[in-house]
């Protein structure tokens, strides 16, 4: 069964005053070499992935994101160490940075565990203890968390993807999918907020004696009925053709639906799903209308206004308990305000999730920002009852 390891980490995030976050929906290009699945143009990926960042470093103050979450899969392994100086030199602290690396051996992954060690000593523990049965030339799907905490100090955490898509499994066993045996829970010290990160299927995982979801939840009661705090912000990165597929459908349904028994600790969690943009290329996987749609989801009770413009729209994913943000499929920048305790403090916002910016990708390199025209191509679904901007 797998392991929640939870660290302490020195956050302010401001709650009641909305979480500033940036969903980066970027294409990935990703070809098979070996049994591994590397970034084909790998100074292009390069180049996107610090644009992005350059956009998040220079927000002013009151727009300073909290987090910032890319897809899965998002970034070189030699960029790695660059991705760092620059993330330590000019990302504002209190700030933290979910991003997927692309596959590298179980042996890299022991690497950078080791390299990371004093934030990472169990899920290190966890590859040491069977390192003589697995072999080490595995493929790992690794997430990487850093954590700019206040006061300046930046802190890598890593864990491995448990569950693979169908190009991520092989028929000789012992070239499958490294599987990770460790989730990570975020707890912040100045202030009651928690999250954690998943890759893609680590969502909708489940086998004979449980699932992962049953796990996360599990654990998020036990905040409740011990600290009275919730998981406040769940973070899925994913390069996900079917985003819409009725596999996490049913799964957000069970996540949020509280159909067998009260989740004190996930009724209120607002779960951040971001995917790669259309423009990806995944050898294996053909077809239009792939990729995208990364997505922002509450409980139904935190009722979303409905409406649908050019760039995004809210739904109830098919029928399900929530209230969802879906974006479109092009590449894009998203930053919204999430407001998890709007209901406890409805001074605060009157509704979970607001809107604040859109940027798109320029025709050289960098970002713009959509004005409210562009916005506003769409038609509204309730013209009395839109989606509100900050």
């Amino acid at each position: 069964m797998l392991k929640i390891v939870e660290h302490k980490v020195d956050l302010e995030i401001p709650v009641g005053e909305g979480i500033h976050v940036l969903v980066a929906q970027i294409p990935n290009r990703l070809k098979l070499k070996g049994r591994l699945y590397r970034i084909a143009d790998r100074e292009n990926q390069r180049e996107l992935f610090f644009s992005v960042l350059d956009v998040a470093a220079k927000f002013p103050e009151d727009e300073r994101v909290n987090f910032l979450v890319f897809p899965e899969s998002t970034l070189p392994l030699e960029t790695l160490e660059e991705a760092a100086e620059y993330i330590n030199a000019s990302i504002p602290e209190n700030t933290v940075i979910i991003f997927g690396l692309e596959h590298i051996t179980l042996k890299q992954y022991r690497g950078l565990l080791e390299r990371y060690r004093e934030d990472n000593l169990e899920v290190l523990e966890s590859v040491v203890s069977r390192w003589e049965k697995d072999q080490q030339s595995k493929p790992v799907n690794a997430c990487v968390t850093c954590v700019r905490e206040v006061g300046g100090r930046t802190r890598y955490f890593l864990f491995a993807k448990t569950h693979p898509f169908a190009g991520e499994e092989n028929l000789e066993h012992h070239f499958d999918l490294y599987r990770g045996k460790a989730f990570l829970l975020f707890s912040c010290r100045n202030v009651p907020f928690n999250f954690m990160p998943l890759v893609c299927f680590d969502f909708v995982y489940r086998d004979l004696h449980h699932s992962n979801v049953m796990t996360i939840i599990e654990r998020a009661n036990e905040l409740y009925f011990s600290r009275h705090q919730n998981l406040d912000l769940l973070a899925v990165i994913q390069c996900n053709p079917k985003p819409d597929h009725r596999v996490f459908r049913d799964v957000v349904t069970g996540f949020y639906g509280e159909h067998l028994f009260k989740t004190p600790g996930t009724v209120n969690t607002l779960t951040v799903f971001s995917n790669s943009s259309s423009e990806t290329e995944l050898e294996g996987v053909h077809g239009p209308g792939n990729f995208g749609h990364s997505s922002i989801l509450c409980a139904a009770k935190h009722k979303l206004p409905r409406i649908k413009l050019s760039e995004f729209m809210t739904d109830d994913f098919a029928g399900s308990p929530v209230s969802r943000l879906r974006f479109n499929h092009e590449t894009r920048l998203f930053t919204c305000r999430l407001f998890p305790y709007h209901e406890t403090d409805p001074r605060s916002s009157r509704t979970a999730i607001k809107v604040t910016g859109v940027y798109r990708p320029l025709p050289t390199k960098g970002w713009e920002r959509m004005s409210g025209e562009d916005l506003l191509m769409g038609i509204p679904m309730d013209p009395d009852n839109s989606i509100p901007f900050s």
